[in-house]
Protein backbone atom coordinates (compact mmCIF):
# COMPACT_ATOMS: atom_id res chain seq x y z
CA UNK A 1 0.00 0.00 0.00
CA UNK A 2 1.39 3.37 -1.01
CA UNK A 3 0.30 6.98 -0.67
CA UNK A 4 -2.14 7.96 -3.44
CA UNK A 5 -2.91 11.54 -4.39
CA UNK A 6 -6.67 11.84 -4.69
CA UNK A 7 -7.60 13.68 -7.88
CA UNK A 8 -10.37 16.25 -8.06
CA UNK A 9 -13.73 14.65 -8.78
CA UNK A 10 -14.12 14.92 -12.58
CA UNK A 11 -17.87 14.29 -12.66
CA UNK A 12 -19.32 15.68 -9.43
CA UNK A 13 -22.82 15.76 -10.96
CA UNK A 14 -22.79 11.96 -11.08
CA UNK A 15 -22.22 11.80 -7.33
CA UNK A 16 -24.97 14.28 -6.71
CA UNK A 17 -27.30 12.18 -8.88
CA UNK A 18 -26.57 8.98 -6.96
CA UNK A 19 -23.91 7.39 -9.19
CA UNK A 20 -20.65 6.87 -7.29
CA UNK A 21 -19.28 4.48 -9.93
CA UNK A 22 -19.63 6.79 -12.94
CA UNK A 23 -17.03 5.70 -15.55
CA UNK A 24 -15.27 9.09 -15.57
CA UNK A 25 -14.91 9.09 -11.78
CA UNK A 26 -13.80 5.46 -11.75
CA UNK A 27 -11.20 6.27 -14.41
CA UNK A 28 -9.87 9.15 -12.30
CA UNK A 29 -9.47 6.85 -9.28
CA UNK A 30 -7.85 4.21 -11.50
CA UNK A 31 -5.35 6.68 -12.90
CA UNK A 32 -4.48 8.04 -9.44
CA UNK A 33 -3.72 4.53 -8.18
CA UNK A 34 -1.86 3.55 -11.39
CA UNK A 35 -4.44 0.83 -12.01
CA UNK A 36 -3.54 -0.87 -8.74
CA UNK A 37 -5.69 -1.80 -5.78
CA UNK A 38 -5.45 0.88 -3.11
CA UNK A 39 -4.79 -1.82 -0.49
CA UNK A 40 -2.77 -4.71 -1.95
CA UNK A 41 -1.13 -2.91 -4.93
CA UNK A 42 -2.07 -5.64 -7.41
CA UNK A 43 -2.76 -4.46 -10.95
CA UNK A 44 -6.49 -4.99 -11.16
CA UNK A 45 -7.10 -4.98 -14.90
CA UNK A 46 -4.92 -8.07 -15.34
CA UNK A 47 -7.19 -10.28 -13.27
CA UNK A 48 -10.58 -8.74 -12.60
CA UNK A 49 -12.69 -5.62 -12.74
CA UNK A 50 -12.14 -2.97 -10.11
CA UNK A 51 -14.53 -2.03 -7.37
CA UNK A 52 -15.25 1.45 -6.17
CA UNK A 53 -14.35 1.05 -2.51
CA UNK A 54 -16.16 2.91 0.24
CA UNK A 55 -13.43 3.51 2.80
CA UNK A 56 -16.09 4.01 5.45
CA UNK A 57 -18.81 1.46 4.57
CA UNK A 58 -22.03 2.72 3.03
CA UNK A 59 -24.11 -0.01 4.69
CA UNK A 60 -27.15 0.87 6.77
CA UNK A 61 -26.06 1.50 10.33
CA UNK A 62 -22.56 2.46 9.18
CA UNK A 63 -21.96 5.56 7.02
CA UNK A 64 -24.72 5.72 4.38
CA UNK A 65 -24.38 9.51 4.34
CA UNK A 66 -20.88 9.03 2.81
CA UNK A 67 -22.06 6.84 -0.08
CA UNK A 68 -21.59 9.64 -2.63
CA UNK A 69 -18.77 11.51 -0.89
CA UNK A 70 -15.73 11.68 -3.21
CA UNK A 71 -13.26 11.63 -0.30
CA UNK A 72 -14.73 8.30 0.84
CA UNK A 73 -14.21 6.51 -2.48
CA UNK A 74 -11.21 4.51 -3.64
CA UNK A 75 -10.12 1.98 -6.26
CA UNK A 76 -9.85 -1.60 -4.98
CA UNK A 77 -9.69 -5.17 -6.18
CA UNK A 78 -12.63 -7.47 -5.50
CA UNK A 79 -10.71 -9.54 -2.95
CA UNK A 80 -9.64 -6.62 -0.75
CA UNK A 81 -13.02 -4.91 -1.07
CA UNK A 82 -15.01 -8.06 -0.30
CA UNK A 83 -12.66 -9.10 2.51
CA UNK A 84 -13.04 -5.74 4.23
CA UNK A 85 -16.78 -5.78 3.49
CA UNK A 86 -18.72 -3.53 5.87
CA UNK A 87 -16.14 -3.66 8.67
CA UNK A 88 -14.93 -0.39 10.13
CA UNK A 89 -13.98 0.76 13.60
CA UNK A 90 -14.02 4.50 14.29
CA UNK A 91 -11.55 4.03 17.15
CA UNK A 92 -9.14 2.09 14.92
CA UNK A 93 -9.90 3.06 11.30
CA UNK A 94 -8.27 1.36 8.35
CA UNK A 95 -5.34 3.08 6.71
CA UNK A 96 -6.59 5.48 4.03
CA UNK A 97 -3.85 5.73 1.39
CA UNK A 98 -5.58 8.79 -0.11
CA UNK A 99 -5.27 10.73 3.16
CA UNK A 100 -2.14 9.41 4.89
CA UNK A 101 1.19 7.71 4.39
CA UNK A 102 0.70 3.91 4.67
CA UNK A 103 4.39 3.29 5.41
CA UNK A 104 3.84 5.06 8.74
CA UNK A 105 1.72 2.05 9.72
CA UNK A 106 3.04 -0.82 7.59
CA UNK A 107 6.42 -2.46 7.16
CA UNK A 108 7.60 -5.23 4.87
CA UNK A 109 9.91 -8.08 5.82
CA UNK A 110 10.39 -10.02 2.63
CA UNK A 111 6.99 -10.76 1.11
CA UNK A 112 5.14 -10.31 4.42
CA UNK A 113 3.62 -7.03 5.56
CA UNK A 114 3.54 -6.28 9.30
CA UNK A 115 2.15 -3.46 11.40
CA UNK A 116 4.88 -0.88 12.06
CA UNK A 117 5.67 -0.45 15.76
CA UNK A 118 2.64 -2.47 16.80
CA UNK A 119 0.20 -0.18 14.95
CA UNK A 120 -3.33 -1.42 15.61
CA UNK A 121 -4.53 0.38 12.49
CA UNK A 122 -1.88 -1.39 10.45
CA UNK A 123 -2.79 -4.72 12.01
CA UNK A 124 -6.51 -4.32 11.32
CA UNK A 125 -5.89 -3.17 7.75
CA UNK A 126 -3.62 -6.16 7.10
CA UNK A 127 -6.02 -8.60 8.73
CA UNK A 128 -9.30 -7.37 7.30
CA UNK A 129 -8.10 -6.85 3.72
CA UNK A 130 -6.02 -10.03 3.91
CA UNK A 131 -2.79 -8.37 2.78
CA UNK A 132 -0.81 -11.53 3.63
CA UNK A 133 -3.07 -13.91 1.68
CA UNK A 134 -1.30 -16.78 -0.07
CA UNK A 135 -1.56 -15.45 -3.63
CA UNK A 136 -0.15 -12.04 -2.64
CA UNK A 137 2.73 -13.64 -0.74
CA UNK A 138 3.49 -15.76 -3.79
CA UNK A 139 3.47 -12.79 -6.18
CA UNK A 140 5.54 -10.56 -3.88
CA UNK A 141 8.04 -13.37 -3.24
CA UNK A 142 8.45 -13.94 -6.99
CA UNK A 143 9.22 -10.22 -7.46
CA UNK A 144 11.70 -10.24 -4.57
CA UNK A 145 13.43 -13.40 -5.88
CA UNK A 146 13.84 -11.80 -9.31
CA UNK A 147 15.27 -8.64 -7.74
CA UNK A 148 17.65 -10.61 -5.55
CA UNK A 149 19.08 -12.34 -8.63
CA UNK A 150 19.34 -9.05 -10.52
CA UNK A 151 21.03 -7.26 -7.60
CA UNK A 152 23.53 -10.11 -7.24
CA UNK A 153 24.30 -9.97 -10.94
CA UNK A 154 24.71 -6.18 -10.79
CA UNK A 155 27.15 -6.40 -7.89
CA UNK A 156 29.21 -9.09 -9.64
CA UNK A 157 29.79 -6.72 -12.55
CA UNK A 158 33.26 -5.21 -12.42
CA UNK A 159 32.32 -2.15 -14.47
CA UNK A 160 30.96 0.52 -12.10
CA UNK A 161 28.90 2.26 -14.79
CA UNK A 162 27.16 -0.98 -15.78
CA UNK A 163 26.55 -1.85 -12.12
CA UNK A 164 25.14 1.60 -11.31
CA UNK A 165 22.95 1.53 -14.42
CA UNK A 166 21.56 -1.89 -13.52
CA UNK A 167 20.81 -0.83 -9.95
CA UNK A 168 19.14 2.40 -11.16
CA UNK A 169 16.93 0.32 -13.48
CA UNK A 170 15.98 -1.90 -10.55
CA UNK A 171 15.07 1.15 -8.46
CA UNK A 172 12.63 2.17 -11.21
CA UNK A 173 10.73 -1.02 -10.39
CA UNK A 174 9.81 0.50 -7.01
CA UNK A 175 8.04 3.44 -8.72
CA UNK A 176 4.42 4.06 -7.70
CA UNK A 177 3.05 2.61 -10.95
CA UNK A 178 4.68 -0.79 -10.39
CA UNK A 179 3.01 -3.68 -8.59
CA UNK A 180 3.93 -4.10 -4.92
CA UNK A 181 6.08 -0.97 -4.96
CA UNK A 182 6.22 -0.61 -1.16
CA UNK A 183 7.41 -4.21 -0.80
CA UNK A 184 9.94 -3.87 -3.64
CA UNK A 185 11.16 -0.48 -2.42
CA UNK A 186 11.76 -1.84 1.08
CA UNK A 187 13.71 -4.79 -0.33
CA UNK A 188 15.85 -2.56 -2.55
CA UNK A 189 16.67 -0.14 0.31
CA UNK A 190 17.88 -3.09 2.39
CA UNK A 191 20.25 -4.12 -0.42
CA UNK A 192 21.80 -0.81 -1.35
Amino acid sequence: MIRIERPACPHHDALENGNYSHPTNKAALREASHGKCMYCESHIDHTDFAHIEHIKPKAAGKFPELTYEWTNLGYACAICNNSKSDSFDLDTPYIDPYAEEPSDYLLFAGAFVFPRNGSERGELTIQDTKLNRAELLEKRKARIDAFEKAISAAHRTANAALRDGAIAALKDEAAPDKEYSLCVGTFLRLHE
